[in-house]
């Protein structure tokens, strides 16, 4: 089949695959297009109705039920040293409110580099500490796990929060008796790579 595309939208055309690879173009009167199409739909259903009753299931299900912000957890935003946006104001509130609540919570926070999504993670980290919790802060790599490690302990300088990471670069006597400091209670909040869920 031809689509025909005007000289002025050029720009909307780009190379279906380079020349190594052996992916096939459908030929759109086969009935093999229609076939993958129809399997595609049903997965894509079957996923649908398989996170629908994962979000009921969750709904269901009691969580700790956090409480509202006191005057140490102020403070600790009273310490901020930049000048917080409209959105990261708003979605540390909606983020609060979600803690408050006896169910459990998702949040995906989206936001270009610098605009404070960890701010918002440290926040509510520290609301967790306040109420006894211990918090683990999973991150992609291990530089990462690096860098909120330093942005934690800077942001939490003046404050009793204990502060540990773990990645590759832990001995494993070092990432030992981190694990048993953090059975103990003694470390509030943990950074660190997939390492952690071991």
């Amino acid at each position: 089949d031809k689509v025909y595309v005007p000289v002025y939208r050029m720009n909307l055309i780009q190379k279906y695959s380079d020349s190594s690879n052996v992916t096939k173009v459908a030929n759109l009167r086969s009935q093999k297009f229609n076939q993958a199409k129809e399997r595609a739909k049903s997965s894509i259903k079957k996923l649908a109705f398989n996170l629908l009753k994962l979000q009921a299931q969750r709904e269901t299900e009691q969580a700790y039920a956090f409480s509202s912000p006191c005057h140490l957890y102020q403070e600790f935003e009273l310490e901020f040293p930049f000048v917080e946006t409209k959105d990261q104001r708003s979605t540390t509130d909606r983020v609060l409110q979600e803690m408050q609540k006896n169910t459990p919570m998702d949040h995906l926070v989206c936001g270009d580099v610098g605009f404070g999504k960890t701010e918002i993670a440290m926040r509510a980290a520290f609301k967790a500490v306040l109420d006894k919790k211990q918090v683990v802060l999973l991150a992609p790599t291990t530089i990462l796990t690096l860098q909120h490690f330093n942005s934690f302990l800077l942001r939490f300088k003046n404050f009793p929060v204990n502060i540990e990471f773990l990645s590759r670069f832990k001995t494993a006597k070092e990432a030992k008796e981190i694990q048993k400091e953090i059975e103990l209670g003694n470390i509030d909040i943990i950074i660190g790579t997939h390492k952690v869920l071991s």
